[in-house]
């Protein structure tokens, strides 16, 4: 006897996603800090991400990535790979949180997911650029 199942269009449609029409929905955001928050250093930022999952760098994994956070710098050239650098600090094991130390002052802070080469995805996934004052 054979089973036959129905599946609904929601279900077919996420199954038959392409790598970029994954991308485009995916959602890169910052928990916290909150965008204009007073923090002291170090202090933790934790990383959100919707529609993708999250994978060591080196994984090459369609649908997935891993975490870059931007520190008072622009995002990177598209089709570059992420700098590694103090402004871009790479989160390769695919870590969601990390603990930051920042100089007294006005800082702004953006995440942009990067496949397994650390190229930034295409359209990129990223967050919205966040302020903080480090006390």
């Amino acid at each position: 006897m054979s089973t036959f199942r129905m599946f609904s269009p929601a279900c077919l449609t996420a199954a038959l996603l392409l790598p970029a029409a994954a991308v485009a929905a995916a959602e890169a955001y910052i928990i916290s800090p909150q965008d204009g928050e007073t923090v002291s250093s170090p202090f933790t930022v934790r990383f959100g991400l919707k529609g993708m999952g999250v994978a060591p760098a080196g994984v090459e994994m369609p649908g997935t990535g891993h975490h870059h956070l931007v520190i008072d710098a622009p995002l990177p050239a598209a089709g570059q790979p992420v700098p590694f650098d103090d402004q871009h600090k790479h989160f390769g094991k695919g870590q969601t949180e990390a603990e930051i130390s920042l100089p007294p002052g006005d800082h702004t802070l953006q995440l942009i997911l990067g496949d397994h080469t650390h190229v930034p995805q295409d359209p990129p996934v990223a967050s919205r650029q966040i302020r903080i004052r480090v006390r």
